[in-house]
C-alpha cells in the first residue's frame, strides 16, 4: 500500500516552471521556467534561497553532471549557460543551436554532454574544455528527451516525430528507432537496472521497449492527455508520472501495474495545471507545474 502525504509547496515563481534539478549537495533544489531567472530551494527548510542567475529567455533544461562543479541551463532561444560553483558565476554560455534546447544529460565514462534541441540535432561538447566535439542530425524536427543507458553505451532520443531513436554513445551511430507512438514523443527514461527502456508521449500512452531486442514490451493508456516526464525511483521498483491532465501516477517498475494517482480528484491538494516534470529525491517526489508551483510529496512505501 503506498501512501502520499504533501509535505510542503513551494512559492515565488511568476510563470509556468518546466524544469527541476537536484543538486549534487544535499538538499538543494534548482528550479527555472518561463521567468527571468534560475532559482535555487532548500528542502530541509523548505523555503527559497536565491535567484541564481538571471536568464534572457526561458528555460526548458538543467543539468549538474556528477562529479563537476558546474551546472547547465538550456535556454529558449538556444544557448546553454554554464554555471561554475566555485566562481559563483557564469564562466561560459554554449552557442551552437539557434532553436530552443529540452534536454541536456551527460556521459560520464567518455566526459560529455549532450544536448537536445528543437533544431534536430544532438550536440556533444567535451566537459574538459567546454568545447564542441560533435552535431548529430537524429531527426527532421524537435528533439524533446534524452536518457542515458546505465551502462552508457546508448542514449536514447524521444522525438517529435513520434519516434523513439536509440544511438551508440561509442560513435553516435544510429541502432535503432523505435515507432509505435502516434504523437510526439516528450519523454524517455532508461530503467535503473538497463532491462528497458520507457518513453511517454503526447499520445497519453507509456511504452516499455526491451533494451536489448527493442521489442514492445508493454503499452501502458497511462493518462487522459500528454505524458510529460517519467522517473524512476533510484531504489524502490516504482515510476512515476507526470502528465498534461494534472495528475502523477505511480507504476511498478516490474509488474508495470498502476498503484496511485496523485490528483485534485483523488483528495490530493495537487497541481492546478500541467504537470511538468518530476524528481525523487529519496522517498519524496518533487512536482513542477504550470501553475508555477513546487509541491513536496512523502511517498510510503
Amino acid at each position: 500500500m503506498i501512501t502520499v502525504e504533501k509535505a510542503a509547496e513551494l512559492t515565488g515563481h511568476g510563470n509556468p516552471i518546466f524544469t527541476l534539478e537536484l543538486s549534487q549537495k544535499p538538499g538543494i533544489l534548482f528550479t527555472g521556467g518561463n521567468d527571468k531567472g534560475l532559482v535555487e530551494w532548500n528542502l530541509e527548510s523548505n523555503s527559497f534561497i536565491k535567484v541564481m542567475f538571471p536568464v534572457q529567455a526561458s528555460v526548458y533544461a538543467i543539468h549538474g553532471p556528477a562529479g563537476l562543479p558546474l551546472l547547465f541551463t538550456g535556454l529558449r532561444n538556444g544557448d546553454v549557460l554554464v554555471f561554475d560553483f566555485n566562481e559563483q558565476k557564469i564562466v561560459k554560455t554554449l552557442k551552437h543551436h539557434n532553436a530552443p534546447i529540452f534536454d541536456i544529460k551527460s556521459v560520464n565514462k567518455k566526459n560529455e554532454l549532450l544536448v537536445a534541441s528543437e533544431d534536430g540535432t544532438i550536440s556533444v561538447w567535451s566537459l574538459e574544455t567546454l568545447e564542441l566535439v560533435y552535431s548529430v542530425k537524429v531527426s527532421n524536427d524537435t528533439i524533446r528527451s534524452i536518457s542515458i543507458s546505465p551502462d552508457e553505451k546508448q542514449a536514447a532520443f524521444g522525438c517529435r516525430d513520434n519516434s523513439v531513436r536509440i544511438y551508440d554513445l561509442e560513435d553516435y551511430t544510429l541502432i535503432k528507432t523505435l515507432q509505435s507512438h502516434t504523437m510526439p514523443v516528450f519523454t524517455v527514461q532508461y530503467a535503473p537496472d538497463g532491462a528497458y527502456l520507457a518513453s511517454g508521449s503526447r499520445d497519453a500512452q507509456v511504452k516499455i521497449w526491451d533494451s536489448l531486442s527493442f521489442e514492445l514490451i508493454k503499452n501502458i493508456p497511462a493518462h487522459l492527455f500528454a505524458v510529460n516526464h517519467i522517473a524512476f525511483h533510484p531504489t524502490q521498483p516504482y515510476f512515476a508520472t507526470a502528465s498534461m491532465d494534472k495528475t502523477i501516477k505511480i507504476w511498478g517498475s516490474d509488474d508495470f501495474k498502476l498503484y496511485k494517482i496523485i490528483s485534485r480528484e483523488k483528495g490530493f491538494a495537487s497541481h492546478q495545471l500541467s504537470i511538468n516534470k518530476l524528481a525523487w529525491n529519496g522517498n519524496q517526489l518533487i512536482s513542477v507545474s504550470d501553475d508555477k508551483r513546487i509541491i513536496i510529496w512523502d511517498i510510503g512505501f
